[in-house]
């Protein structure tokens, strides 16, 4: 059975979500700071968690950071009360999977949750090249040259889903249901975000390939033959 961490302070909040999640059948720990959540990461095994961004001492954003560095490919949703677009870009930015403001229906929480078990459950093959790009699912590591490229978990995902069909279009609702698990509740042009957020991070090395949009279609991965 998934076990699911909640990071949140506000005991009668952590306290129906942990009972939401229970009666979806997830086994649950929750607890209110970073430092338990640090702990709880490198004690227990759990598929996905959920952290609240506005946390004492700790903030999510700064949770998320911490996993990362750590090597951590837990899914994170982060929940926050901010619905302003440079929070959520900090949120993605630090390392989260999935963004999601209060107050919030439980249906769309819940499908998130099973949209992050999902796509941790499914394991892709372990390694893919495409160009100078070399990509490693264990490790969730993205190189080129030997040059490690720094990319959220998400981003990777996306960016492995269009190297392994590589010269195929693919529609927005085809990436949202292989990446995000689901096309409901969830704004269609977040592939467009995180196409351009890849974009960012590939176009200052030599990778070997293109990003393309197929205006009213969706995108693709090229392979680029220097010369």
């Amino acid at each position: 059975m998934p076990r699911i961490l909640v990071v949140e302070d506000d005991r009668e909040m952590g306290a129906l979500v942990a009972d939401g999640l229970r009666a979806d059948g997830y086994e649950v720990t929750v607890v209110g700071n970073g430092v338990d959540a640090l702990i709880a990461v490198a004690h227990e095994q759990f598929a996905a968690a959920a952290i609240d961004v506005m946390l004492p001492e700790m903030t999510g954003f700064e949770i998320c950071r911490h996993l990362r560095r750590q090597g951590s490919t837990l899914p994170v949703l982060l929940l926050t009360a901010r619905d302003a677009v440079e929070d959520r870009v900090l949120g993605l930015d630090s390392g989260a999977d999935d963004y999601l403001t209060k107050p919030f229906a439980f249906a769309e929480f819940s499908a998130r949750i099973r949209a992050l078990v999902r796509r941790d459950t499914v394991r892709p093959r372990p390694f893919l090249r495409v160009g100078s790009l070399e990509l490693d699912a264990a490790a969730v590591r993205a190189t080129v040259g030997g040059t490690a490229i720094p990319l959220s978990t998400k981003e990777f995902a996306l960016l492995w889903l269009l190297a392994s069909r590589a010269g195929d279009t693919l529609s927005r609702p085809e990436i949202l249901t292989e990446v995000w698990g689901t096309t409901q509740y969830i704004d269609p042009t977040i592939v467009d975000q995180y196409v351009r957020y890849l974009r960012k991070k590939l176009e200052p090395v030599d990778a070997g390939i293109s990003l393309v949009t197929v205006r009213g279609r969706g995108y693709r991965l090229e392979e680029v033959t220097s010369g």
